[in-house]
């Protein structure tokens, strides 16, 4: 691999300048946003005490796919990982499109949300326009993207610790609670009941939007120093770190408040402090705020390295996936990502977030592990994988992506008979 990857539509390459535990970092990030911040009161709504199983579950699941998207990455080190990655398996130009097109939905809706919810928590502080405060923030943070990778991730890193702070001061408020677990430990083990583990699966699909974003990490592998090792030691250590803090919190959450007061909280881990008292509610409320921005930021950077990454692949305009020869990033990718997320943000009242794209999401990684599979039956002859996983690791996670796909439509089935 060359230090600076090589581009068919300029002499310009993107900056290799961001380290192991940047990456680390940026994933976690991206992971523990919107999602435990915002989603444990929507999974105890269906999981009850069993929130912190429905946790684990979906993260075995997901660490199959990741350990897929590990490999992947060392073999195929691009921006728009997935569609490189579907493309080099099946070579069909449509389907590479589609599942690219697919990300970056799931990044450009998901920015655009996030960021309606920015001016919600920015109204308990201070009272704004909606408009003018969503256009400020997008547009704030289009233009850090544009100006640098390592202003954007610098950006996403120093917010990180933030978010973790947050999560530390939940947990440490809560460590009464955590001693009292082993005593209490049949509380979180779920009878032998149909009904009790179809409510925890359903509860485990919403659970996978937390931790979905090891894959927009991959879409940084052009600005990852040594990549081909480095991008696979940084998935699996940003899914650890996740799994740990979610299963801790979930646990405090759950043993903490009334599970009626959990279930319809709209600030969860406000009323977690406020019950312990370590520290203000409104400092909590603050990080929560910095968590959302965080959210929006690496999600326009994701977005647009797909297109990016599609341009430079010749899936796209070929503009897309010009690079700035100051800036080092791809600016025209950028500024279409931005102007995107500003539209949609301020047009349109988007619903069914984490669902919507949990499933979309899903079916690309159905696509990513049937790509690895077929690599691994068909390797080309010159192909040489840092990193290789037994074969049976795409397969298990082709298969659990299906079955919790087919899960989630046996909900909407259920729901809309009225059973």
């Amino acid at each position: 691999m060359t230090e600076n990857a090589e581009s068919p539509h300029n002499s310009v390459a993107l900056k290799r300048s961001i380290s192991l535990w940047k990456i680390v970092l940026y994933g976690v990030g991206t992971m523990l946003g919107a999602g435990i911040y915002v989603l444990i009161s929507k999974i105890a709504g269906s999981a009850g005490m069993y929130v912190p199983l429905a946790f684990l579950i979906s993260a075995s699941i997901v660490s199959f796919s990741a350990f897929s998207y590990a490999e992947l990455s060392s073999r195929l080190p691009v921006s728009a990982g997935e569609v490189a990655y579907v493309h080099a398996a099946f070579n069909r130009k449509s389907l590479s499109i589609l599942v690219g097109l697919a990300v970056l939905t799931t990044g450009i809706v998901s920015a655009a949300t996030i960021s309606r919810g920015f001016v919600g928590y920015l109204n308990e502080f201070v009272a704004v326009n909606s408009a003018a405060a969503i256009t400020v923030l997008v547009l704030s943070v289009g233009l850090l993207a544009a100006f640098g990778v390592d202003a954007a991730v610098g950006a996403v890193v120093a917010i990180t610790f933030v978010e973790l702070t947050g999560v530390l001061l939940v947990i440490a408020g809560g460590a009464g609670e955590l001693v009292t677990v082993p005593l209490r430990f049949t509380e979180f083990v779920p009878p032998f009941d149909v009904g009790v583990w179809m409510t925890i699966l359903f509860a485990s699909f919403l659970a996978f939007y937390a931790y979905i974003g090891f894959e927009d990490m991959v879409n940084m592998a052009e600005e990852v120093t040594d990549v081909e090792r480095t991008m696979p030691r940084a998935i699996i250590l940003a899914l650890a770190i996740t799994t740990t803090l979610y299963i801790l919190v979930s646990l405090v959450a759950v043993l903490t408040l009334p599970m009626d007061q959990l279930i319809h909280s709209q600030a969860p881990f406000t009323d977690i402090v406020r019950e312990h008292g370590l520290v203000p509610p409104w400092l909590i409320s603050a990080i929560s705020l910095v968590a959302v921005l965080n959210g929006v930021m690496v999600q326009v950077v994701m977005a647009s390295r797909i297109l990016y990454g599609m341009g430079r692949q010749g899936i796209a305009p070929g503009i897309l996936g010009d690079v700035h020869p100051r800036t080092q990033t791809p600016l025209w990718a950028t500024g279409i990502a931005t102007i995107t997320v500003l539209v949609l943000a301020l047009g349109f009242p988007i619903e069914s977030l984490a669902r919507g794209t949990s499933f979309v999401m899903l079916c690309v990684f159905t696509m990513v592990n049937a790509a690895l599979i077929k690599l691994k039956r068909n390797p080309a002859p010159d192909e040489l994988a840092l990193i290789c996983y037994p074969l049976f690791i795409p397969v298990l996670g082709a298969i659990l992506s299906v079955l919790l796909l087919l899960l989630e439509c046996v909900r909407h089935l259920v729901w809309y008979n009225g059973l």
